[in-house]
């Protein structure tokens, strides 16, 4: 894989990421919460794109994987705006956003962003909305409250944490209870065994969306993650089928 390299953000801060050059649209994936670049479906889409003679970014949040910053400074306001960046400084042209889980609830926020130059989206898992309906009312009277939610982590030996100011912004981002501004392709790809997003909510991310070129791929035993080799190859061969529709 290329070798990690480090854009610099104007408070000083450095973000890490990895870049393939190619033809366009640049493909750029966005990981799930403490997730980063080296997750597996983020380095099967940058070796696909870059046998492909694709070009492919990857990237590590503020706080998470190799970019400086404490996660707990974290929010999607301030992600995003990362995103922009880096965007805009290794990605001239149009892009195709791959968001998964929190990346996809991203990966519409960018998109909103930059709609002219966003060809194509394609979320794994996708969770718009999840600081709203991810909590219980307990739980989201803490976080109002200022305080810290641990919950339990079935990826990991720590438990995993939601910061207030994480919670807080994401109430000021939900996307869901309207029509969604975006006109691009979008492939929605998600398991019906999911237990930490439910499947359900493809459908209701599919009915927001302005665009009329949305297609949902249901996996019945498809868990969260949609990791397993034939996870992968279906989210390659999403995006080999989008590719093959560019205009000529």
């Amino acid at each position: 894989m290329t070798e990690t390299r480090f854009h610099a953000l104007p408070d000083g801060s450095r973000l890490a990421f990895r870049r393939t050059p190619g033809t366009g649209p640049t493909l750029v994936f966005l990981p799930g919460y403490m997730s980063d670049m080296a997750g597996g479906k983020a380095c099967a889409v940058f070796d696909w794109a870059a046998a492909e003679g694709r070009a492919c970014l990857l990237l590590d949040y503020s706080g998470c994987g190799e970019s400086d910053g404490s996660f707990a400074d974290g929010t999607l306001s301030r992600w995003r705006d990362e995103v922009l960046a880096l965007i805009e400084a290794q990605a001239p042209g149009p892009v195709v956003l791959v968001g998964s889980s929190m990346g996809g609830w991203l990966m519409l926020l960018v998109a909103l962003a930059m709609l002219e130059r966003v060809q194509a989206l394609v979320g794994i898992a996708a969770a718009p909305d999840f600081t709203d309906w991810g909590y219980d009312a307990a739980q989201q009277a803490q976080l109002a409250a200022g305080a810290t939610v641990l919950e339990d982590n079935p990826y990991g030996p720590e438990p995993t944490p939601t910061h207030a100011a994480f919670w807080a912004d994401g109430q000021s981002q939900r996307l869901l209870g309207g029509p969604i501004a975006l006109s691009c392709p979008v492939r929605l790809l998600h398991g019906q065994r999911d237990p930490d997003v439910p499947w359900e909510l493809a459908l209701t991310l599919a009915e927001q969306l302005h665009s009329d070129d949305v297609q949902v791929t249901l996996i019945k035993d498809g868990d969260h993650r949609l990791s397993r080799e034939g996870d992968i190859a279906l989210l390659l061969r999403t995006l080999e089928s989008l590719f093959a529709a560019e205009p000529t």
